[in-house]
């Protein structure tokens, strides 16, 4: 039993040793993003999500990739970066499923059931991975996924609030329809096998 927990444990550090760096890589794509969108005068911020608007579904895509300025992208980043390396280490595969069925589930949930007015930053996808390593540590428990799921609720259980309304300017609904994909994703996972 021991064993079991200390292969489980040792396989999830090398996955998160060896998915390091490009994950670095990626959040600095981010944040050059974010420069280029502040020398421009936030003039990419168009491409965000406008709710039930044409224009607004290339948001679908885009709106996680803009931020408002570097506080909203720094705040995002610390998430992200943890748990989205904790999703890499499953594997790359597990990891582009869930990407790909967060950001086009709260996407499309913004577009669809938002607030008006522009939605953008990657909060929706950092709720997605959080609802993503619960529901995995509830379908699938194992140590890693229960010590896991256990540690990401001590550190960022307040993701779990944002789902609801708070702040005017904060987008909850990305945070709402992000949570529900991140969970939806570990159970087509889950069914899968």
């Amino acid at each position: 039993m021991l064993s079991d927990f200390a292969e489980q444990l040792s396989a999830f550090i090398a996955g998160t040793e060896y998915y390091l760096y490009p994950w670095l890589l990626t959040l600095g794509i981010l944040w050059l993003i974010n420069i280029l969108n502040w020398i421009t005068g936030s003039k990419l911020n168009v491409l965000g999500t406008y709710p039930r608007h044409v224009m607004g579904l290339v948001g679908i895509v885009c709106s996680p990739l803009l931020h408002q300025n570097f506080n909203h992208l720094f705040f995002n980043s610390i998430p992200l970066f943890v748990l989205g390396l904790a999703i890499l280490a499953r594997g790359l595969p597990i990891f582009y499923v869930v990407t790909l069925v967060v950001t086009l589930g709260s996407g499309l949930g913004v577009w669809l059931f938002g607030s008006r007015g522009r939605h953008i930053g990657a909060s929706g996808v950092v709720s997605g991975y959080f609802g993503y390593i619960l529901a995995t540590a509830y379908l699938n428990p194992s140590f890693t996924t229960l010590l896991l799921g256990l540690l990401v609720v001590y550190y960022f259980g307040s993701i779990f609030l944002g789902i609801f309304p708070q702040e005017e300017k904060v987008s909850w609904e990305s945070h709402l329809f992000g949570f529900l994909s991140g969970m939806s994703s570990a159970y087509l996972l889950y069914l899968k096998g």
